[in-house]
């Protein structure tokens, strides 16, 4: 069978990796891809939110599985589209986006449902955001409702910088109309964890933890980014811990997914916050998440196709999802100013002298004339598996040593355990 995936980033391609093992799959391609996609798929230079040029090719060449990475084309409705076409696609209809695509609709749905997530309000109006604000603890959380790129969430830690993000987002119109709408909303405490789940016919079949470090620099300091290393599985994520969040968070989901008659088959990342052995929901994604799943799909032993056939047939069972035991962890490298301003086109190299067990999934990558250069603020994530976490972080660190390029950063206590 043919699969395209849509995307360019390094989970991307570490599904094109996945899906070129699978025996069923005799053609990967990838929409747009990068330098590294271009290793086990052919890269198609068509932009994941041109639906309609995707389209296009997907009926040119018979294509029998649409992989969406990205959640921009699932708010767009790609998978709408695709559907009245008859074509096969993964990913979630526009209906089920929205838990992605708007926190308001997240935030409420959460609230119907009696899920666990912080106290929020929403505003529209500046002057009574800023009004309101003595109703809130510092720190506190502002987001604007829609898609950012993941750089519409401040936190804020005195009332001057809540009110200049509510006039920067309200009236300078800092992100366009996904800040039309903005929440206020309290700080969590505790600790992050990612849980990615596959969702078939409404029902939820959670994907092993992972543990993702947002902030750019050591000791969690500094601005959040995508995300800038991970590891798998979470140690916070024991028996007690998993049936807590199964009857306060998952079936609780069940429930509203089938109440608001949302048609929901493919990925639910939720983002928690865990305090004392209790989680909140800190948001929803819709997709994949990046850079968790550098790490879950080397783990995964399942045929990853037909682990996606079966999430769109209805009948995925917990059973299809066989991990391996070992511990994997991947750390970003990244250019010199991110998650700010930051330059591209940077030559890459000592990609080909890493040792044979390391996995190098590209994030912001662009070949040329066959050399590599950096093309994004995420550049590359360096993979590994091992029995033990803190001999695979070493063995990370040791081959980071080995690649360069001008500018590049990573942090150094990815998967340090005190």
């Amino acid at each position: 069978m043919k699969v395209l995936v849509l995307g360019s980033g390094g989970r991307e391609h570490a599904l094109c990796w996945k899906i070129a093992e699978s025996p069923n799959v005799s053609k990967v391609y990838c929409a747009p891809g990068n330098g590294g996609t271009k290793e086990v798929a052919e890269n198609v230079d068509i932009s994941p939110d041109d639906i309609d040029s995707l389209l296009d090719f997907a009926v040119r060449e018979k294509i029998d599985l649409t992989v969406v990475g990205p959640e921009g084309p699932l708010v767009m409705g790609i998978v709408d589209r695709f559907n009245e076409k008859g074509l096969k696609i993964f990913g979630v209809n526009k209906k089920a986006a929205q838990l992605e695509g708007s926190k308001v609709y997240a935030k409420e749905f959460m609230e119907k449902y009696n899920i666990p997530t912080a106290m929020y309000k929403k505003y529209r109006d500046s002057r009574k955001a800023i009004e309101e604000l003595d109703e809130f603890n510092y720190p506190l959380v502002i987001k604007a409702d829609g898609l950012c790129l993941g750089k519409g969430v401040v936190i804020c830690n005195s009332k001057e910088e809540a009110i200049d993000s509510i006039n920067q987002m309200l009236e300078g119109k800092a992100f366009g109309s996904a800040g039309e709408t903005i929440i206020i909303e309290e700080f969590l405490e505790g600790i992050e964890a990612s849980l990615l789940c596959f969702v078939t016919n409404r029902k939820i079949v959670p994907m092993e933890s992972a543990k993702d470090y947002k902030q750019i620099f050591e000791g969690d300091k500094g601005p959040n980014t995508g995300g800038v290393g991970c590891f798998s599985p979470n140690p916070l994520f024991n028996g007690e811990l998993e049936r807590i969040i199964k009857e306060e968070i998952l079936n609780k989901i069940e429930i509203g997914l089938k109440e608001e008659n949302i048609d929901y088959n493919g990925i639910l990342f939720i983002g928690l916050m865990i305090n004392k052995d209790q989680p909140k929901v800190l948001e929803f994604n819709v997709r994949f998440g990046d850079p968790e799943t550098e790490v879950l799909i080397p783990r995964l032993k399942s045929d990853i196709v037909n682990i996606f056939e079966k999430t769109l047939e209805g009948n995925l069972k917990k059973e299809d999802l066989i991990w391996r035991d070992e511990k994997c962890i991947t750390v970003v490298a990244t250019s010199n100013g991110y998650p700010g301003k930051y330059e591209k086109g940077k030559e890459i190299t000592g990609l080909n002298d890493v040792d044979e067990n390391i996995i190098i999934f590209h994030n912001g990558t662009i070949e040329k004339e066959g050399r590599l250069y950096t093309n994004g603020g995420r550049v590359i994530s360096i993979t590994a598996l091992g029995n033990n976490l803190q001999k695979t972080r070493e063995k990370i660190y040791e081959n980071l040593n080995k690649i360069n390029f001008d500018g590049m950063y990573f942090r150094k206590d990815i998967g340090k355990i005190d």
